[in-house]
């Protein structure tokens, strides 16, 4: 089963960019769909970004409203997320996941595997 790594969460200020990076080993991430949830203290995990096999079609969340940009590099076996114009609602564990059409869904019960996660806090 691949393994996920995150790194590059941190603290930012409102307004701020911050880029997340999550790279795959043991299997090579162009056989998977992959994306990024996210989750708060209290609340469920909710996915901000999604991709397809070949990263021809990307999904976000509604509350993303073109802020943050998924993009994958099978080459490397690394998947992106650039977060610009960060809310303090943008605050969370960010998750890097790989699936199938359970993760371009946005189905956090139907994901092959799961990263442990990077802080990101934006400050006010």
């Amino acid at each position: 089963q691949v393994r996920l790594v995150e790194s590059g969460g941190g603290l930012v200020q409102a307004g701020g960019s911050l880029r997340v990076s999550c790279v795959g080993s043991e299997r090579t991430l162009s056989t998977y769909a992959m994306g990024w949830f996210r989750q708060s203290p209290g609340k469920e995990r909710t996915l901000v970004a999604a991709i397809n096999w070949g990263g021809t079609r990307t999904y976000y969340g509604d509350f993303v409203k073109g802020r943050f940009t998924i993009s994958r590099d099978d080459a490397k076996n690394t998947v992106y997320l650039q977060m610009n114009g960060l809310k303090p609602e943008d605050t969370a564990r960010y998750y890097c996941v790989a699936g199938g059409v359970g993760v371009l869904n946005g189905n956090p019960y139907d994901i092959d595997a799961w990263g442990k996660g990077t802080l990101v806090t934006v400050s006010s």
